[in-house]
């Protein structure tokens, strides 16, 4: 396995086509067309910063046990929870996310999301606002993935893109997000396991640029060797941000938590970093490393969080293992950003692939339910301290204002100052696609 400083396994020091396949997934990359960069110079895009920040709430949340409780219910749907006020008049959440509860007025509680074709697990369609079902050659590109082809970096030494999710059992629950048919230079950067401590440039490891240099060259060295149409184009991107990367300590210093005041960090807190089961960590430090990236220049931040798919015990879970540090979590983060005045230009969204099921089963958990699921959105200079969408008294249909995954995302490249029926982009044939479906932005958000 080739490393971060381009040392090779191999024998004669090249790197293979699987190597290379290795280093694309990190994302070195992210070169915009100039034709698109000259049209976001023209919006004025690259004046403010724009950023959004994704939490995928791995494994499928229980919608109706958060911001959806139905009282009315019998108690084979209802549940134990109770519902409290929040700081909005007139809109409850659960009891045990007092925290969010207290923010209300700057969140905007998602009811009715929906999209999910199947209830099978999987973090594409919160990455991309599609399903998985007739994907074009190469496969539908992630929000991050796109937002890097579009508007390219907005630092030189930041990547435009960032993952913050560590390789989980179940594979989808690790995914920052694909770059489908934009290819690797589009990929998420995931600066997991010892790459962190390789990208601060500083005297102990200043030595070994000469062979960071040398992975540069095999990038090069390896070009002829690469047969899949489309994977690797714009190599040249990567090969160029690899340099950029690895020779600043930007990147690194914003993953450096020890920059924070001990303040700051004690206001995220640390949750814990080891994966959940199958799952994601529910590591409250990602959270403020997603501040740190975006406040630095990255442009969409992913980050997994737990492991929500509570078959069984789903109101002990809730309760003692997710609940507590997601409110503690999302709290820290969204009055963060408010008191660093980066709320209109950081848009946040949490959410799952789809809901839980009304009906509590014999195990007392919740099972998969596609036909309605719930979100939060905050920042984005959004019109927060209001709730989209409504379901019947079981929590099992929509009967007001459905929202797609689709119109969220929609929402998001809007915050960005993209047009996503403007701009198109070829998949690995050639043939242009349009950012997003039919989908159009929240007009009661925007």
């Amino acid at each position: 396995m080739i490393s971060v400083f381009g040392s090779a396994s191999s024998t004669t020091g090249h790197a293979s086509r699987r190597e290379l396949l290795t280093i694309g997934a990190l994302g070195l990359g992210g070169l915009s067309l100039p034709g698109l960069l000259r049209a976001e110079q023209a919006a004025g895009i690259r004046t403010s910063h724009k950023a959004v920040i994704m939490i995928y709430m791995v494994g499928a949340p229980p919608h109706q046990d958060m911001y959806d409780l139905k009282m009315d219910a019998p108690a084979e749907v209802r549940g134990e929870f109770k519902p409290i006020n929040t700081k909005v008049p007139g809109v409850q959440f659960c009891e045990h996310l007092p925290k969010l509860a207290s923010i209300a007025d700057k969140l905007i509680p998602l009811r009715s999301v929906h999209g999910s074709p199947s209830g099978d697990h999987d973090s594409f369609i919160c990455y991309t606002g599609r399903t998985v079902q007739k994907q074009p050659p190469g496969g539908w590109p992630s929000l991050g993935s796109t937002v890097s082809k579009v508007l390219g970096g907005s630092n030189a030494s930041v990547p435009p893109f960032v993952g913050l999710a560590p390789d989980a059992g179940h594979p989808p629950y690790g995914s920052p997000g694909h770059p489908g048919f934009l290819g690797v230079a589009h990929g998420a950067f995931r600066p997991s396991g010892p790459i962190r401590e390789n990208l601060a440039m500083n005297p102990s490891n200043a030595a070994h640029l000469s062979d960071r240099m040398g992975l540069l060259k095999g990038f090069d060295r390896a070009r002829s060797d690469l047969d899949t149409k489309g994977a690797f184009d714009g190599l040249d991107a990567i090969r160029h941000r690899s340099l950029e990367l690895l020779t600043s300590s930007k990147i690194g210093e914003a993953l450096d938590l020890s920059k924070e005041p001990l303040a700051v960090r004690e206001r995220y807190g640390k949750g814990d970093p080891k994966n959940y089961g199958d799952g994601a960590p529910r590591n409250l430090e990602h959270f403020l490393m997603a501040r740190r990236l975006v406040e630095a220049g990255a442009r969409v931040v992913t980050l997994n969080f737990g492991r929500w798919d509570f078959h069984s015990n789903n109101f002990s879970e809730c309760k003692n293992t997710h609940f507590p540090w997601f409110d503690h979590g999302m709290h820290a983060l969204i009055t963060d950003l408010h008191d660093r005045g980066l709320a209109d230009d950081v848009a946040v969204v949490a959410w799952g692939e789809f809901g839980r099921t009304p009906q509590i089963n014999k195990d007392a958990g919740r099972d998969h339910w596609p036909q309605v699921g719930g979100g939060l959105l905050a920042g984005g200079g959004f019109k927060t301290g209001q709730v989209i969408g409504a379901t019947d008294r079981t929590g099992g249909t929509i009967t007001r204002r459905p929202v797609h995954f689709g119109e969220v995302h929609a929402t998001l490249y809007h915050h960005f100052g993209i047009d996503p029926h403007a701009v198109t982009l070829p998949d690995f044939t050639g043939r242009p696609h349009y950012l997003v479906d039919d989908w159009k932005a929240l007009p009661e958000v925007i």
